[in-house]
C-alpha cells in the first residue's frame, strides 16, 4: 500500500523521478550492501586474509536477485537488526566454509555507510547530468534574449529596464557555482567506511589501512584518514548543498510562476495537448510546472535540515542520530532529482513574450527612466537642482496624465536644457541598460566550453 508522495503512482512524478526512485529502492540499497561485502571478501582474499575459494563463493552469491526480501523484512522485525537477516539469507547459499568469511571483521555501520555512499555516487551523476541540461538551456535563453528589454522589479514594483537574457544569465552564473561546489565536495564525500565497531579498525588486523585503501579502490571510493562514523559532516554538507541548489531552482520556478501572471504575461510554460487548468474554468492555463518547482524548494529545506540533527552523535556512534539519515538523505535526493528534471523541462519549453515585456516597460509611460534623466541633468545643473526640476515635472505630469517625455518638455527649465530629440533619447528604455549586454556576453564566453555543461 502506498502511503508516501514518493511512491503513490498518481503523485510520485511530482516529487521524484523514476531514476532517483530506483537509486533508493529497497533492492538497490541492499545490493550496495552486498557490493561492499563482496569487495571486502575479494580484497581480503587477494591479501591472503581469507581463502580465495570463499571470496569466489561470496562474489557468486552477491546478487540481491537471489534474496527473499520478504523473509529478510520479517527477520528484521524479529531480531531488531538491520543487516544480519540479509547476511543470513546469503549464508543459506554458501558452503559452510565460505559462510565463515562473509562480513569478516566488518561492523554493520561499515556496510550501511559505504552502501549509502555508493548510492550517493549514483545520485551525484544524475544531478550533474540534469544540472548540465539546465545550464545549457540557460545559455540558450541568455543568448537568445540578450537584447529582449523587460522591466526590472525591486520590492515587487517596476524599477529600471533590464533584459530577459540578463535575468537568465544571472541564474546561469549561480548554477555554475553550484556545479563547482558539487565537484569540490566529491573527494570529501565519496570515502569508504571500514573502521569496525568504534573506529579503531582493530577487527581488521595489522594490515587494516592497506585493506581499507584496497577495498576503497575496488569500489571507486577514497579512503579517509580516520573514522567518520560519529562525524556526519560529510553527508550534512552534501544534503545542505543539495538544498542550496534546490533554493536556486525554487527561485527560478517562483520567478517564472510570477511572470506568467495574466497581468504580466511575459512568459508561459510549454502547453501540451490535454493539459487541464481547472475542473470548472476551462480557459485556465495554470503555471503548474513552475509552481511545483517552487513548492519543492520548501520541502527540500526541511528534509535537509534533519541531517544537521544527525551530526550530533553520542560517543563513537549511535542510532538516535544515525537512523534519522535514512529519511533525510533519500528524501533530499529524491526531491532535488524532481526539481532538476522539472526545471530542465520548464526551461526547454518556456515561451518568452517580448511584446508583453515591451507593453509592461511602456506601462509607466517613460517614468521608468527618471533615474537616467536625473543623473544626466545633474551633470549639467547640479544634483539638487536636477532633483527639484524633475520633481516638479513628474508630479505635474502624473497629475495631468502626461507621459514622462511630455512632462519633461512641458517644464520650461528642462525644455531649455534639452532638445526634444534628446528628451526622447533619454526616455528610451533600450538606451539605458548599462553594462547588461556586456555582462551577458562575458558570462556566455566564460561558459562556452565549461566542463560542467558537458556532463
Amino acid at each position: 500500500m502506498s502511503v508516501s508522495v514518493f511512491d503513490m503512482v498518481t503523485m510520485q512524478h511530482l516529487w521524484s523521478t523514476p531514476e532517483m526512485r530506483e537509486v533508493f529502492s529497497e533492492k538497490n540499497r541492499l545490493q550496495k550492501w552486498l557490493d561492499f561485502e563482496v569487495a571486502l571478501a575479494q580484497t581480503q582474499a587477494e591479501m591472503g586474509l581469507i581463502p580465495a575459494s570463499a571470496a569466489a563463493e561470496i562474489a557468486a552469491n552477491g546478487s540481491i536477485d537471489s534474496i527473499d526480501l520478504e523473509a529478510v523484512a520479517e527477520e528484521v522485525r524479529r531480531v531488531k537488526h538491520t543487516l544480519v537477516p540479509l547476511l543470513k539469507q546469503v549464508h543459506t547459499q554458501l558452503s559452510s566454509e565460505a559462510s565463515e568469511y562473509i562480513h569478516y571483521g566488518a561492523t554493520t555501520q561499515d556496510v550501511l555507510d559505504t552502501g549509502l555512499l555508493l548510492q550517493l555516487k549514483q545520485v551525484h551523476a544524475l544531478l550533474r547530468r540534469d544540472m548540465a541540461t539546465i545550464g545549457r538551456e540557460l545559455v540558450r535563453l541568455a543568448g537568445e534574449h540578450r537584447d529582449t528589454v523587460m522591466v526590472g522589479r525591486t520590492h515587487g514594483v517596476q524599477a529600471l529596464p533590464i533584459t530577459f537574457g540578463h535575468k537568465c544569465a544571472i541564474w546561469l552564473d549561480e548554477m555554475s557555482r553550484h556545479a563547482e561546489r558539487l565537484a569540490q565536495v566529491e573527494p570529501r564525500l565519496f570515502v569508504i567506511m571500514l573502521v569496525g565497531a568504534v573506529g579503531s579498525q582493530a577487527s581488521y588486523g595489522p594490515r587494516a589501512a592497506e585493506l581499507e585503501q584496497a577495498v576503497a579502490n575496488r569500489l571507486g571510493l577514497g579512503a579517509p584518514d580516520i573514522s567518520w562514523a560519529p562525524a556526519r559532516d560529510r553527508i550534512a554538507e552534501y544534503t545542505g548543498l543539495l538544498a542550496m541548489i534546490g533554493q536556486t531552482l525554487g527561485k527560478i520556478g517562483n520567478e517564472l510562476f510570477n511572470l506568467q501572471r495574466n497581468e504580466f504575461a511575459e512568459v508561459e510554460e510549454g502547453f501540451s495537448e490535454g493539459k487541464l487548468g481547472s475542473s470548472t474554468m476551462p480557459h485556465k492555463r495554470n503555471p503548474v510546472a513552475a509552481e511545483n518547482v517552487a513548492m519543492l524548494a520548501r520541502a527540500i529545506r526541511y528534509s535537509s535540515t534533519m541531517m544537521l540533527e544527525a551530526m550530533v552523535q553520542e560517543h563513537e556512534r549511535d542510532g538516535i542520530s544515525w537512523k534519522s539519515e535514512w529519511k533525510a538523505v533519500p528524501e533530499t535526493c529524491l526531491i532535488l532529482g524532481a526539481m532538476t528534471s522539472q526545471t530542465a523541462n520548464l526551461l526547454a519549453g518556456l515561451r518568452v513574450n517580448p511584446q508583453a515585456m515591451k507593453r509592461n516597460v511602456d506601462m509607466m509611460e517613460g517614468y521608468l527612466l527618471s533615474e537616467r534623466v536625473m543623473l544626466d541633468l545633474g551633470d549639467k545643473k547640479g544634483k539638487n537642482t536636477a532633483h527639484e526640476w524633475l520633481y516638479e515635472a513628474t508630479m505635474k505630469g502624473i497629475e495631468f496624465g502626461q507621459s514622462f517625455e511630455q512632462a519633461l518638455r512641458a517644464h520650461p527649465d528642462i525644455a531649455d536644457t534639452y532638445t526634444p530629440e534628446r528628451i526622447r533619447e533619454l526616455t528610451d528604455p533600450a538606451a539605458y541598460l548599462g553594462e547588461i549586454k556586456g555582462s551577458v556576453d562575458r558570462l556566455l564566453a566564460r561558459e562556452k566550453d565549461a566542463r560542467w555543461l558537458a556532463q
